[in-house]
């Protein structure tokens, strides 16, 4: 969720490219990580928390209790009471340390010994459970209810499709799924296309296996077939910066650099371009599309003057980046927006209806990615995947909505039946409450050290993906 519409940001993002508006530097880098560790910090330690706190109602000993991992040394710590507080230095993740559990510090030495009272061995296994479920209770508590935190405070803004009265501008991969310029999506799938929001539908494609479009084209309803695997188009990182359909906006010029071509052929602010080289050219992708096709060379152009004068002109876009030079009204002038607001009764049904739609979304992904229909080389991602799904901008409202979809997926990911997650703990405690009999401490050593290697394997194929497309794609 965003400060704007989905639907409009992708407008706004291409306008902004061609419009000279956007800038990498290290700045930028500087932000996306802050927000990143910013918000693993929160949850990392609202994760922890859900563990530490049931440990201590049942009078279990807690030795240590970290925000990131400390192997070999940590950046600061202190003793209170029984627990040692520390902040280590290798953020991928956190942890307490349980006396009497086997977990990711492999302390074995202690398992050796007789059961302590205060040790975790020695809890019923209904406490053990409670103990475990900690972490993911409170990821799952705090994504739904930051989800319905913000709806609360900045609603929910979205742009109605009946405010797209002159339809779409089709990009590649729109090409490839058979639109044409000027349609007007009606239907994805069975599912009516009221809100304009592209990723709306790469959702239903790839998440609910969408296989048709209906669209109005010329008056008429066509509907059309999703290709073969284009949900593995859509989910492809090469893909990731290309978008199907944006919203066909006129080409308003709100500024006329000074010196530029526009300048010298002409063009004054408030001028909308009509024709270049006799192409009609009423709408801004059009000018875009005609300005790159002529990088260097002379275009004659129809302007329209104060809403009613028609002037020939002639301007010659730079041969590098076939600019012109002018600053355009953006996607927001022109297309009206709604905002549906919430009361704080209203926020918090409505958080846990949106997270759970989005946690369903990205459980789907994974049933694709099993299924063969999706590759995971294609869809994963390790931390700098998430830390540009923040942006380069601090934008609170996005800030937090991303930290909500953080926390939901921590929770899921944290249940899979894996040894070394909670799932595998719990696992492993289910089946001693319905068997009676209790793993042994070796198998559980193993166990561990074994669902741990598979997940450091994961992080390292998740991270050597992002290096690989950063560095040789």
């Amino acid at each position: 969720m965003q400060s704007a519409s989905e639907g409009l940001s992708f407008g706004i993002k291409q306008f902004a490219k061609s419009n000279n508006l956007t800038h990498s530097n290290r700045m930028d880098y500087v932000v996306m990580i802050g927000q990143l560790l910013l918000s693993l910090s929160i949850l990392i330690i609202l994760h922890e928390m859900g563990h530490f706190f049931p440990a201590r109602w049942f009078k279990t000993r807690v030795e240590k209790f970290y925000l990131f991992f400390d192997p070999w040394f940590s950046l600061f710590k202190f003793k209170k009471g029984e627990t040692e507080y520390g902040l280590g230095w290798l953020p991928l993740g956190g942890y307490v340390k349980i006396s009497g559990m086997i977990d990711e510090s492999m302390d074995t030495e202690q398992m050796k010994g007789e059961p302590q009272p205060w040790e975790f061995r020695s809890k019923p296994a209904w406490q053990r459970l409670v103990i475990m479920l900690g972490g993911v209770t409170v990821n799952f508590i705090l994504g739904f209810l930051i989800f319905g935190l913000v709806l609360w405070r900045w609603g929910q803004e979205y742009l109605p499709t009946s405010n797209v009265p002159d339809g779409i501008f089709v990009d590649s991969l729109g090409i490839d799924l058979g639109l044409k310029d000027g349609d007007q999506i009606l239907f994805t799938g069975n599912k009516p296309f009221a809100e304009f929001n592209e990723r709306a539908v790469a959702r239903e494609i790839v998440f609910n296996e969408a296989q048709t479009l209906t669209v109005r084209r010329a008056g008429q309803e066509v509907k059309l077939p999703v290709p073969k695997n284009f949900a593995r188009v859509l989910v492809s990182h090469d893909n990731k910066d290309l978008i199907m359909f944006s919203p066909r906006f006129p080409f308003k010029i709100q500024e006329v650099v000074k010196g530029s071509p526009a300048d010298q052929g002409g063009i004054q602010a408030e001028d909308e371009i009509l024709t270049m080289n006799g192409v009609p050219t009423r709408y801004y992708q059009e000018v875009r599309r005609e300005n790159l096709r002529s990088k260097g060379k002379p275009l004659q152009m129809e302007v329209l003057r104060n809403g009613r004068d028609t002037l020939s002109l002639t301007v010659t876009p730079s041969s590098k980046e076939g600019t012109i030079g002018v600053r355009t009204y953006s996607p927001e002038y022109f297309f009206k927006t709604e905002r549906r607001e919430y009361s704080l009764a209203q926020a918090l049904p409505a958080g846990v209806s949106l997270g759970w739609s989005r946690l369903t979304d990205n459980i789907k992904a994974f049933g694709q990615m099993f299924k063969g229909k999706i590759k995971a080389s294609e869809s994963l991602g390790g931390f700098g995947s998430i830390a540009k799904m923040y942006g380069i901008q601090w934008d609170w409202e996005h800030f937090w909505s991303v930290t909500a979809m953080l926390s939901l997926i921590l929770a899921f990911m944290n249940l899979l039946p894996i040894p070394a997650l909670d799932g595998g703990h719990v696992m492993f405690l289910l089946y001693e409450v319905v068997t009676g009999r209790k793993p042994s401490d070796k198998f559980m050593e193993y166990a561990t050290m074994a669902g741990f290697i598979l997940i450091l394997a994961l992080l390292i194929y998740a991270n050597g993906l992002d290096i690989i497309r950063a560095y040789f794609k």
